[in-house]
């Protein structure tokens, strides 16, 4: 597995250009610059997990606009593959395309180990239960995309720092929906952790 540096608390957020599913330019930073931004990074297309996890932030669109944050899928498909995929599980969602993995790199997202990815128990049963009840079973990525990319969940405050770096344990692993709508113990992502966390 590769060695990146991961990010912390109140770092800066990486700033990295990447594509619109139309094959636009964009900056992650037009993102955050008036609202909290949820950025969440897939792994491919044929994963399970990523499958469930944008499922869930579809669901919860509508509660994150609500509590002011804005929402950004980063894939490291094309734009092409990304607008079909992102088409089909996560309509209404801003998708992106990242197929150099260069924001994956710039936010410390590496390759997955064997116990990550494969071994772990928590893998092994998400991967029953996912068949089980969604008739998913793993597949290979898309040409072009990393079987071993590793995900995570980052929310960036409208300061361009990073409020929470969520860097997954395994494949299974998904920030709790709770944290990502109402923050540390309810203090939401208004503010960075400067001080000790008071509930507002």
């Amino acid at each position: 597995m590769n060695r990146i540096s991961h990010l912390k608390f109140n770092d800066l957020a990486p700033d990295v250009e990447l594509q619109s599913v139309e094959g636009k330019p964009l900056r992650l930073s037009a993102l955050w610059q008036e609202r909290v931004l949820v950025l969440a990074f897939t792994r491919h297309f044929g994963c399970p997990q990523c499958k469930e996890m944008m499922d869930q932030l579809v669901q919860f669109k509508p509660e994150m606009a609500t509590r002011g944050l804005a929402l950004a899928v980063v894939t490291q498909g094309t734009p092409e593959s990304a607008r079909a995929f992102c088409s089909e599980r996560a309509p209404g969602v801003l998708c992106l395309a990242d197929p150099a993995r260069e924001a994956y790199k710039a936010y410390g997202l590496g390759r997955a180990s064997l116990w990550q990815s494969v071994l772990s128990m928590r893998v092994m049963k998400s991967n029953q239960r996912l068949e089980r009840e969604r008739g998913w079973k793993p597949e290979f990525p898309p040409a072009g995309q990393d079987a071993m990319q590793m995900s995570g969940t980052f929310i960036i405050g409208s300061d361009g720092r990073i409020r929470l770096p969520y860097y997954y344990d395994d494949i299974a692993d998904h920030p709790p929906v709770e944290l990502l709508l109402r923050g540390v113990m309810g203090m939401g992502w208004s503010s960075p952790l400067e001080s000790p966390i008071k509930p507002e």
